[in-house]
């Protein structure tokens, strides 16, 4: 536990309300690129307090499933399964809220997309909070562009500088090493950023951090998906998009720690699952033929290179 845990928690309802506002405009970036398809709204709430608004989109013409979710959950006590690495959390009650999201695009040559931001505030009687922010986004590309990933992760960088010249390469390491597939000895995709309890710069800054990732994936993501909906793409394409896919299920009901959390803390199970496509597939002991586009994935973009140097 860090001294910064026990400052003064962030005004939640001000978290709040900017991940609210953050929720509209993504979606409106997104249905405005899509064209057709609209999001559909899902409130919700909780017995034991609290609730989201989900908003889902499937079958679109650019977005075949797409999912931007709010949601401010209070938590009575905290589950055994998340105080086993934390046992400062052990009696307290807690309140999370964030926004994530996955998109998955219908033309193979629009990456999948995933973000998330979020705050976690846990308290027990008489004692000060202890509370962190985390997020980030990350980009899996099915048939990799130089241009996109330079372009991802300039934005992450850039967005980064204002708080402090080690923020991006910390952030970016620990989205390489997060989104890593132990069993297949690869990454899901090419990276961008991934934080976690965050709190050591005082609840304001990192406050701003939040909104600087959550205002950064707009600036990232737009582009790309504006660029690349329209190339041409034929079956061959889009069985090798359904075979990614697989990797992307796989790690999400593995080893992301929001399922596993969402699932374990009694979260609501249709907004926790959203995050998987609809179509997938999978091929026993398969691997792309040498020279192809789909076997330059494997060798040039799934590496964790640094891409902000080629820009």
């Amino acid at each position: 536990m860090t001294a910064s845990e026990r400052t003064p928690a962030p005004d939640i309802e001000a978290v709040k309300a900017f991940l609210l506002d953050l929720q509209d405009r993504i979606c409106a970036m997104l249905e405005a690129e899509e064209g057709d398809a609209r999001f559909r709204t899902d409130e919700w709430t909780r017995a034991e307090g609290g609730g989201g608004r989900s908003r889902v989109m499937e079958n679109g013409t650019v977005i075949e499933k797409g999912g931007v979710l709010f949601s401010h959950v209070h938590i009575a006590r905290m589950p055994a399964s998340a105080t086993a690495h934390r046992p400062e959390l052990a009696g307290c009650s807690a309140q999370a809220l964030g926004v994530s999201l996955v998109i998955h695009p219908r033309n193979p040559y629009v990456p999948t997309s995933h973000a998330n931001v979020r705050l976690f505030v846990a308290e027990r009687e008489g004692e000060p909070p202890i509370w962190w922010f985390g997020g980030g986004f990350d980009l899996t590309p099915y048939y990799g562009n130089e241009a996109d990933c330079v372009h991802w992760h300039t934005v992450a960088h850039d967005l980064c500088v204002p708080f402090g010249d080690k923020v991006y390469k910390d952030y970016k390491r620990w989205c390489d090493a997060y989104f890593f597939l132990k069993h297949r000895n690869e990454p899901r995709g090419i990276g961008g950023l991934f934080y976690d309890d965050l709190n050591e710069w005082g609840a304001e800054k990192c406050f701003d951090f939040m909104r600087a990732v959550g205002d950064g994936f707009i600036k990232a993501y737009q582009p790309i998906m504006a660029q690349r909906k329209h190339t041409p793409y034929g079956e061959r394409e889009l069985d090798f998009q359904l075979y990614r896919r697989g990797r992307y299920v796989e790690f999400n009901l593995v080893f992301d720690r929001g399922t596993l959390f969402g699932l374990q803390s009694g979260g609501r199970t249709e907004s926790i699952l959203m995050s998987l496509p609809n179509l997938v597939a999978w091929r026993y002991d398969w691997a792309p033929e040498p020279g192809t586009p789909e076997a330059e994935l494997y060798e040039k973009y799934l590496t964790g290179r640094d891409w902000v140097s080629l820009a």
